[in-house]
C-alpha cells in the first residue's frame, strides 16, 4: 500500500481509503469488524465515516472494530448534516460543532478525530465562526486536522482567505464527487483545491458500481445492488454512461487492467489526490480495492482514459 500526505499537512493516509457509510446500515457490528480488520491487514489506514451514517452507528461500529488497533488508523468523520425544517439550522455554529464533536468522540471511543469535515456548507453561520470553533477543537487536541465537503470553488477560496486573516486553522482537504463518469468538479473545485493546497478526496469513485462492470446496458440491475435499491443512484445508468464504460473496458483490456483498476488508478494519478475513498460490504471487496490501488497506471493509460471520458 502506498501512503501519501494530505494537502499541505503532515497527515499521512493510505492511497486507498475505506468508506464507512455501509456500517450500521447494510452491515452489522460483527460484519463491520471483519471489514475493518481486513482493511487494516491490507494496509488501509484511512477510514471515512460521518455522524449521519447509520444515524451514528457507523461511528460506533468503527470505533468498536478498531479497539486496540486505534493507533493504526486515521479516522475521518463529519459534522453538519442537513437538519429537518423547524429545528436549529445552524449546523456550523460554535455550539453545534462542539456538541457534535463530543458526541462523535463518545461514539468512536477515542480521544481525538484525525480529520474532521464540515459535511455541508451552512448558509446560516458565517464561515469565520465555523473556523473559529474548529480551531478551538484543534487547540484542545480533540481534532488534528479540519476539512470541508460538498463545497464550491469560491467557498474553498473564501474559507482559506478568512482562515489566514483570522489566524485560525485552515482546511487541509476537500471531499467531493469525482469519477470517470462525473468530471464536472474539474471546472472549479479541482483548480481551487490545487491553488490553495487542499488535498482532494473523491467520493463515489466507482460511480455506484457502474465503473466495476457489474451492470450491463439493457439488463436488470442485480438484486441488492445500489442501483437496484435506490432511484437516486439508478438515474446515472444512462445510455451515454454505458457507452463510456464500454470505451473504458476496451482501454482496460488493451493495458492489462480491470475497470476497477482504471477508475481508481486514474484518480490516484491526478495531482493533489492523496486517497480514494471506496465503500465495502465484504472482506473480498476490501481486498479488491486494496489491489486496485496497487496497480499504477502508465502515462499512456492515463491519457487514454482522460480522452475517453472528456465531454
Amino acid at each position: 500500500m502506498e501512503y501519501r500526505q494530505v494537502g499541505r499537512s503532515g497527515l499521512t493516509v493510505s492511497a486507498m481509503g475505506l468508506g464507512c457509510n455501509n456500517f450500521g446500515a447494510r452491515l452489522s457490528e460483527d460484519d463491520t469488524a471483519k471489514v475493518v480488520h481486513a482493511a487494516l491487514d491490507e494496509g488501509i489506514t484511512f477510514f471515512d465515516t460521518a455522524a449521519m451514517y447509520g444515524d451514528g452507528l457507523s461511528e460506533t461500529y468503527l470505533g468498536s472494530a478498531l479497539g486496540p488497533r486505534r493507533d493504526e488508523a486515521v479516522i475521518a468523520t463529519k459534522f453538519g448534516a442537513h437538519r429537518s425544517p423547524g429545528t436549529d439550522q445552524a449546523t456550523g455554529s460554535r455550539g453545534s460543532i462542539i456538541r457534535e464533536c463530543e458526541a462523535a468522540l463518545r461514539r468512536l471511543g477515542t480521544d481525538r478525530i484525525d480529520l474532521y469535515y464540515q459535511h455541508y456548507p451552512d448558509k446560516h453561520t458565517p464561515i469565520e465562526e465555523t473556523l473559529s470553533a474548529l480551531d478551538r477543537l484543534v487547540r484542545d487536541g480533540k481534532v488534528r486536522y479540519i476539512a470541508n465537503s460538498n463545497v464550491s470553488g469560491w467557498q474553498i477560496a473564501d474559507a482559506d482567505h478568512l482562515a489566514a486573516r483570522g489566524r485560525t486553522d485552515r482546511f487541509i482537504a476537500s471531499q467531493f464527487e469525482w469519477n470517470l463518469l462525473k468530471r464536472g468538479a474539474e471546472a472549479e473545485i479541482v483548480p481551487a483545491c490545487r491553488r490553495f493546497g487542499l488535498g482532494m478526496i473523491p467520493f463515489f469513485p466507482l460511480a455506484s458500481g457502474l465503473l466495476t462492470g457489474k451492470y450491463s446496458a439493457g439488463e436488470p440491475f442485480p438484486a441488492g445492488t445500489r442501483l437496484a435499491t435506490s432511484s437516486y443512484f439508478a438515474k446515472d445508468a444512462t445510455e451515454q454512461n454505458f457507452a463510456t464504460v464500454e470505451r473504458l473496458r476496451a482501454i482496460a483490456d488493451e493495458h492489462g487492467h480491470t475497470l476497477l483498476e482504471l477508475a481508481v488508478g486514474w484518480l490516484l494519478a491526478q495531482d493533489g489526490v492523496p486517497s480514494v475513498i471506496s465503500g465495502a460490504t465484504s472482506v473480498e471487496q476490501v481486498r479488491q480495492g486494496a489491489a486496485s490501488a496497487a496497480r499504477t497506471l502508465t502515462h499512456e493509460a492515463v491519457d487514454a482514459v482522460t480522452a475517453a471520458t472528456e465531454l
